[in-house]
């Protein structure tokens, strides 16, 4: 009889380990950092990699502009879960960081410091404002870095990639001559965004649209002659908009040709709001839009004197209103002709009839170039009418720029002098719509016609675009009467296509998009190709200083660019060794050589989109050689679904026309941050969070489990709440491997069991491995890594710790160390470990080499270094599972029927209770179930019953067995494993 009162603690096999349980990550983590840098990691593995199957991850640039925020954070952490998984798989997955460092941010941030110092931008040499840029950038580049690298992204970063380096710029420079010596890129005047405060053009994803409130007005304009209807001559036709200061650079009014017009009588009115008080006595007006303008213009009675159709108003032509205000312009007193819009003309809203203004809006310019008009460019670069203009140029004390809220206000210059010509029905500045404004000024924008350099997108790719169509401004009449000269060609959207003969680069473009390339998700494929669909030509100048210049030159007298490859060649030469300053400061006459005479040329000074830029760094990251372990397409391309209408499309437009494929085989796309209640974040709102301070409290790991556990393919929230959950899955899994590494402290490869002689459960365990590394495969080569992280936890807390753990814990801690079974459960912890720690390790990057260097310690060595375990697929026994699935399910009821009595305190724990089963539906024995259960003793019955057991409580293993004949004594299986 062994002895009730001895103490058996020191006899139990416990784990041991020093690996904590509280984490300490934000303390951890820099020194693992360091211990990487000290190995040289990054270099490491690319040596480990050397000749394996490649994975190429084109890193999208961000700004080189200020601090990450935590949608920098999401981006940067989803690409590095991509590379090292691809990288565990085995694969040689390089990658080279890179920023995009010119453009209007970088601009703008100078001359904010410019404002405050109360500098004029203008007045400083662009050589020296390049240069602060420059500097800027530089300092950005260096601080973003280090917190990327605080975030555990793995990645060449002593030598990124900069949009502004000097091989790069002569790459960007050299791409657009690719295009110029294709014959697809011309020079034309049409509306573009305008950003008046920052006195350039803006690509689409430089826009964002924000609901504001404007001026609507209505003013009439007399028909003169309208040969198809005559009773019209005389009425006034009334337009509505919301952009007042068009009115100033009316052409034309447009109609649709099937809607029903009517010509309203005036009997008696009011007055509309704002109005002149007094109003011309007949109006032309869609008939379906006749009662909400009685009301509006407050007229008291009226009848109907003409119904017709729009196309009665072919031929018909009004007057300006201002045409009696300036007597000798000859751009007022022109007649403005009707001409059918039905395209786009309307009864939604307005009047049912357009004023045209080609200066200023896409349809306008597209419709009356049609009909031979052509755009005057009264408006400045700054948002002012020119000086030479007639109605309020610049230097009139009423002038003022044209985004101007009082300016185009009900009591501004513009509606003061429409309503003293008796042409304002109504003026009310309560109208809300949705406008645009420069992404980075936050100010409105405009259309503007302007000349700018395109790339067509309907032009054969074989074959240059059409000859010009509208005149362009001369570079020394922008202050003229609208001289105008054929420097170049201007085409709209589309004019393109009737010059067939050969796909285009829209045509080659969406072949891409719908044949050839992967969109994960799969919605991304048709949200880019609706956009390249719909596109306008492809607007590539900017009127900036601090970016690539579009290193061209024109023929003064032709209007042709210069298109000589050994002039070409020694523009690329020179920015390979001075960068885009080279052109700047050059003297122009070198790069001409003797053939050409620098007078007979405009040197072109515009500098390129920045979407240009970074649209080319597949040009100089994947194929220059700089970086020798990179190759083209890329395989993967990630960013934000921003990116659609940004970098995924300017980089499929720059491949498209210059190589005839995608750069990329594979598109992902994430959504957007949103804080905890799903709003978007905004420091104006103050729901914004700083990685940096997540980082030092929680550390990056948990930042980085976030990234990896929701659904970034849609929209998605972090706040603290969420980040709560995030650290107590963390601290699950840290506890699974706290465990294992305890129960794993003294395992040799001599107590390796075979698999073939472990006991069922040890090998239902292995079965669901070969499952869960199957399905692991699959999300990491779908790059979902919401599933892959929930298969994950899954198996290691349902499959692993709330069952096989839960299950063999008294087996390891009790059993001899020679005991089959032991050997077996440990043979099988073995396995488990190295498998999820590798499982881990692209996510969890410090928690694994904590986790690894435990157990391995090795100043040399890092878990990032290890492959994708090797799990043998013939473990996978679909038989062996389901026999066990029916058993965990049995235990499972048995857990819920013991629950009850756990509440009620009848029994403290499940090793206390008795259970009654019905066996019949078991695969197994009582015992086995009893040991599986976790209780005291199994025996057969009708239904399932719980009690307490009368037994007694060995005082070693503390399990409550029929043979412990007094508390405290021990149970046959603790008194052989001690000799008692």
């Amino acid at each position: 009889m062994t002895d009730p009162k001895a103490d058996y603690k020191d006899t139990v096999f416990l784990p041991k380990t020093d690996f904590p349980m509280k984490a300490g990550l934000a303390q951890k983590e820099p020194a693992i950092l360091a211990h990487w840098q000290k190995i040289g990691l990054y270099e490491k593995l690319r040596e480990a990699r050397a000749g394996r199957e490649k994975f190429i991850l084109h890193d999208g640039p961000p700004y080189a502009n200020g601090n990450i925020h935590i949608g920098h954070s999401l981006n940067k952490t989803l690409k590095d879960l991509v590379v090292r998984s691809q990288s565990l798989l085995g694969k040689d997955a390089p990658y080279v960081p890179g920023w995009d460092c010119h453009g209007l941010p970088i601009e703008w941030k100078i001359e904010e410091e410019y404002r405050k110092k109360k500098r004029n931008k203008d007045e400083v040499p662009a050589s020296e404002f390049r240069a602060e840029c420059r500097t800027y950038a530089d300092h950005w580049v260096d601080v973003q870095r280090e917190e990327f690298k605080r975030l555990g992204i793995l990645a060449q970063w002593d030598k990124p990639y900069l949009t502004m380096d000097y091989d790069a710029e002569a790459a960007i420079v050299a791409e657009l001559l690719k295009f110029a010596e294709a014959g697809q890129l011309y020079r034309g005047a049409k509306p573009v965004m305008w950003s008046p405060v920052e006195k350039t053009a803006l690509a689409e994803a430089e826009v964002e649209y924000e609901d504001i409130v404007s001026t609507q007005i209505d003013v009439a304009f007399e028909i003169v002659e309208a040969p198809n209807a005559p009773d019209l001559e005389g009425v006034h036709a009334v337009i509505w908009t919301t952009t007042p200061w068009t009115i100033p650079v009316n052409q034309a009014l447009a109609y649709n040709s099937d809607i029903e017009y009517v010509m309203v009588h005036l009997n008696a009115w009011s007055g509309g709001e704002g109005g002149g008080g007094h109003a011309p006595s007949h109006l032309l007006v869609a008939k379906d839009r006749l009662d909400e303008l009685v009301k509006r213009y407050r007229i008291d009675e009226y009848f109907i004197d003409w119904e017709g159709k729009g196309s009665q108003l072919a031929g018909a032509t009004a007057k300006h209103p201002m045409a009696d205000k300036f007597p000798d312009s000859e751009f007022y007193t022109k007649p403005r002709p009707f001409l059918d819009g039905s395209h786009f003309v309307t009864t939604d809203a307005g009047t049912g009839l357009v004023h045209m203004s080609p200066d200023h809006g896409e349809d306008d310019f597209d419709l009356c170039k049609k009909n031979g008009i052509n755009p005057v460019f009264a408006v400045e670069a700054d948002g002012v009418y020119r000086d030479d203009w007639e109605w309020l140029p610049r230097g009139d004390e009423r002038s003022g720029g044209v985004i101007n809220k009082n300016f185009n206000g009900p009591e501004g210059p513009i509606c003061s002098d429409l309503r003293e010509a008796g042409a304002l029905l109504s003026a009310s500045a309560d109208f809300t719509h949705s406008y645009p404004h420069s992404w980075r000024s936050k100010a409105k924008i405009i259309y503007r016609c302007t000349p700018q350099w395109f790339v067509p997108m309907d032009a054969p790719l074989s074959a240059p675009p059409p000859p010009a169509a509208v005149p362009l401004p001369t570079p020394s009449a922008q202050g003229g009467k609208g001289e105008t000269s054929s420097l170049a060609r201007s085409d709209g959207e589309g004019d393109h296509a009737q010059h067939g003969g050969g796909a285009t680069l829209r045509d080659v473009a969406l072949d891409e998009i719908r044949n050839k390339v992967r969109f994960v998700p799969e919605r991304g494929r048709r949200r880019l190709e609706s956009m390249v669909e719909g596109r306008p030509d492809w607007v590539l100048s900017r009127q900036r200083a601090w970016g690539v210049p579009i290193a061209l030159y024109v023929d003064r007298k032709s209007g042709e660019y210069l298109n000589d490859p050994a002039v070409n060649a020694r523009i690329i030469a020179a920015f390979k060794t001075g960068g885009a300053d080279a052109w700047f400061n050059a003297d122009h006459q070198l790069f001409l050589g003797n053939a050409y005479a620098l007078d007979d040329y405009e040197v072109i000074t515009d500098i390129l989109d920045v979407w240009f830029d970074s649209g080319c760094t597949h040009a100089f990251v994947l194929e220059s050689g700089k970086w020798p372990e990179q190759q083209s397409p890329a395989d993967l391309y990630l960013e934000g679904s921003d990116q659609h209408r940004g970098w995924f499309q300017s980089s499929l437009l720059e491949s498209c026309g210059t190589r005839g494929r995608a750069p990329y085989k594979a598109v992902l796309t994430h959504g957007m941050t949103l804080d905890k209640t799903g709003k978007k974040m905004s420091k104006s709102l103050g729901n914004t969070l700083d990685p940096k301070k997540i980082i030092d409290v929680q550390g990056a790991d948990i930042l980085r489990l976030w990234a990896a556990s929701v659904d970034f393919t849609e929209d998605h929230r972090i706040g603290d709440e969420i980040l709560k959950g995030v650290s107590d899955s963390y601290r699950k899994l840290r506890n699974t491997f706290r465990y294992m590494l305890g129960g794993l402290g003294d395992f040799t490869d001599a107590e390796r069991v075979a698999v073939a002689d472990m006991p069922e459960l040890e090998r239902y365990i292995l079965h669901r491995l070969a499952e869960v590394d199957a399905e692991l495969k699959r999300h990491v080569n779908d790059f979902a890594f919401g599933p892959y992280m929930r298969a994950l936890n899954a198996f290691a807390q349902e499959d692993l710790s709330a069952f096989f753990f839960d299950i063999r814990k008294d087996c390891l801690y009790c059993d001899a160390p020679d005991d089959p079974k032991r050997m077996a459960y440990r043979t099988v912890m073995d396995i488990l470990f190295h498998a999820l720690t590798r499982y881990i390790a692209p996510v969890l990057v410090f928690t694994a080499e904590e986790i690894w260097q435990s157990r391995f310690a090795d100043e040399a060595d890092s878990i990032h270094l290890k492959e994708w375990p090797e799990v043998d697929a013939g473990w996978a026994d679909p038989e062996l599972a389901a026999k066990w699935q029916t058993i965990r399910a049995a235990r499972e009821k048995v857990t819920e029927a013991i629950e009850p009595l756990r509440r009620e305190k009848t029994i403290r724990s499940s090793l206390e209770a008795e259970v009654v089963y019905p066996m019949a539906d078991l695969p197994i024995g009582t015992d086995e179930f009893a040991e599986l259960a976790i209780v005291a003793d199994v025996s057969n019955g009708d239904a399932i019953g719980v009690s307490k057991t009368d037994n007694h409580k060995c005082g070693r293993c503390w399990r409550l067995l029929p043979e412990v004949e007094e508390d405290g004594a021990l149970c046959d299986r603790c008194a052989e494993v001690l000799g008692a």
